[in-house]
């Protein structure tokens, strides 16, 4: 399903990214830090169409995504059924870099029933114009990295403090943490019984929630977080 371009990396801007001064001085675990910048040199990773280990990522996701159907090409109308917005899905990584496919192939490789039930709109009464799956699991790359403040060189919100503790007792905390919002995203979609043109207002709620979620005294693990249980319905 093709969309505008603004799809991507424009819809998360207003949560509570906020910088907060109490938290700037939060000390952190050696290995929060050194956790914390390996996550941070790969957010900054770009996606290379025209590197040899990018090209098979992008293969090996459309494998996960439809197992029994081969591929015509890294270019081809065939990557408009995984939701892409067109023939060629280097496009769409620009906005989010490698980790928004790295993402996306950690989800279907670690939870693939999950993966598939979102990939095939499974759950629930879908609406008639659905949101594209690929495309939105790169808003849910962007929309993490965004709450997280994960481009500062250490995080000034308490969402974002919050993560670094759960990334010190899991090194996956990220990548468990996106497929954990994927869920979330979809379960509020329909919730919403949301349409296509309202993903963005769906995706800033479901920011919100995991805001929140992510302050809870009760979360020390993130398999602590309420969502979790959504990855193995």
């Amino acid at each position: 399903m093709a969309g505008s371009r603004s799809w991507i990396g424009g819809v998360f801007h207003r949560l509570s990214n906020k910088r907060s001064d109490k938290f700037i001085e939060y000390p952190l675990t050696p290995i929060q830090v050194q956790r914390l910048q390996k996550l941070q040199k790969r957010i900054r990773i770009p996606f290379d169409e025209t590197r040899p280990d990018h090209q098979e990522a992008l293969r090996e996701l459309w494998h996960i995504a439809f197992p029994n159907v081969a591929l015509k090409g890294l270019v081809s109308e065939q990557w408009k059924e995984m939701g892409w917005q067109g023939p060629n899905p280097s496009t769409d990584f620009r906005a989010c870099g490698f980790i928004s496919l790295e993402n996306l192939l950690f989800y279907g490789r670690t939870y693939p029933a999950s993966f598939r039930r979102l990939l095939l709109k499974q759950d629930g009464t879908r609406a008639t114009w659905e949101y594209p799956f690929a495309v939105a699991g790169i808003n849910v790359s962007f929309m993490l990295i965004q709450m997280l403040d994960l481009f500062s060189e250490k995080p000034s919100n308490l969402p974002g403090l919050n993560f670094l503790k759960l990334l010190g007792e899991d090194e996956q905390a990220f990548d468990v943490l996106y497929c954990i919002a994927f869920e979330m995203v979809d379960a509020q979609w329909l919730a919403m019984h949301a349409s296509y043109m309202e993903f963005n207002k769906v995706l800033q709620a479901t920011g919100s929630q995991l805001e929140r979620d992510l302050c809870l005294d009760s979360v020390r693990r993130i398999q602590d977080l309420p969502a979790y249980n959504l990855l193995y319905q």
